[in-house]
């Protein structure tokens, strides 16, 4: 976007301060679903983001464009102040332009480096857990988005497309061997009835709101501090989604399942063991098989640990 016309859309809206000048413009880190922007001015730093009608990294993947309105009313149901030091301040908001206007939060680096350092800092799991009972411990209005369309798109990423034959996606050009490794997994009927089971689940309404994305993509650091982003997978649902995504990149991480007993043992709400550890179980297989794949070296040794542990998980009682 010129920065003539960027600097005319910021000012209409009243979104620049008196004389403010845009200096340039630059990629504010390293999103999937949607363009962002990091706009510096002769006084300040800000970052816009806006969705569009597909997926900003996979052009060819339609996402439903509303996304970007759940991401803002996300923020708004967790608005109160033992959240916000781990939130980006939302400075606006314009649902015609499907955009956000929101704080600069400087040189924060998202938390993907777990995977290549393989472990993760005490003190930063137990304010991730912290801050994820925060978000689930949030009234969020009665009105909230049911987000169905994304939900619907996670949903085939999640529990369908990782456990067809036939998905048109070759897991070989990700590394050879892994092909062959996937098979079994998608043709064991036991294990399909269990993610049917919980495709479902997620597809159903529920009453805790959910970041719906909560794994190391969607966490940043700085310094001592984290921040938490990019809540438009969010809706109205089970508590267990969310821990055991986190579970399940912590798992992948370290190569440790007691993680789902940690962050059940450390995780102060209400919720069923046993569902996190299945929704941890699908995670991770969907991440080693399915289309998502992750910034993670793992060798296919690795990678066959992982499935089994993954299998164990899923059809634990």
């Amino acid at each position: 976007m010129p920065i003539e016309t960027l600097k005319a859309f910021l000012a209409e809206r009243q979104w620049l301060h008196p004389n403010e000048k845009i200096d340039r413009l630059s990629k504010a880190g390293e999103g999937n679903m949607n363009v962002v922007l990091k706009v510096h001015t002769d006084q300040r730093s800000f970052v816009i983001k806006q969705s569009r009608e597909y997926v900003q990294k996979y052009q060819d993947i339609p996402a439903p464009i509303e996304r970007i309105a759940v991401e803002s009313a996300f923020y708004k149901a967790v608005a109160q102040e033992d959240l916000e030091k781990h939130l980006p301040k939302i400075l606006g908001f314009d649902n015609d332009a499907y955009l956000l206007y929101m704080e600069d939060l400087g040189d924060c680096k998202n938390m993907t480096f777990v995977y290549h350092q393989r472990n993760v800092e005490q003190h930063q799991l137990n304010t991730l857990v912290e801050v994820l009972y925060k978000i689930h411990s949030s009234k969020a209005p009665k009105n909230f988005p049911y987000n169905m369309e994304m939900r619907q798109l996670n949903h085939q990423h999640i529990f369908v497309l990782p456990f067809m034959e036939d998905n048109g996606f070759s897991l070989d050009t990700v590394q050879i061997g892994l092909q062959d490794l996937a098979a079994p997994y998608k043709t064991n009927t036991e294990l399909k009835s269990v993610i049917s089971e919980l495709g479902k689940k997620y597809l159903s309404q529920g009453d805790t709101l959910l970041h719906g994305d909560y794994y190391p993509g969607s966490w940043m650091s700085k310094n001592e501090e984290i921040y938490v982003l990019d809540p438009e997978f969010g809706f109205l649902g089970f508590p267990e989604f969310d821990l055991g995504v986190m579970a399940a990149h912590l798992i992948m991480a370290t190569n440790d399942a007691t993680f789902v007993d940690s962050l059940s043992n450390t995780y102060p709400g209400k919720h069923d063991k046993t569902l996190v550890a299945q929704i941890a179980g699908v995670e991770i297989m969907r991440r080693i098989i399915g289309l998502a794949q992750l910034p993670m070296e793992r060798s296919i040794e690795e990678k066959v640990s992982l499935l089994a542990m993954a299998q164990k998980l899923m059809l634990s009682k």
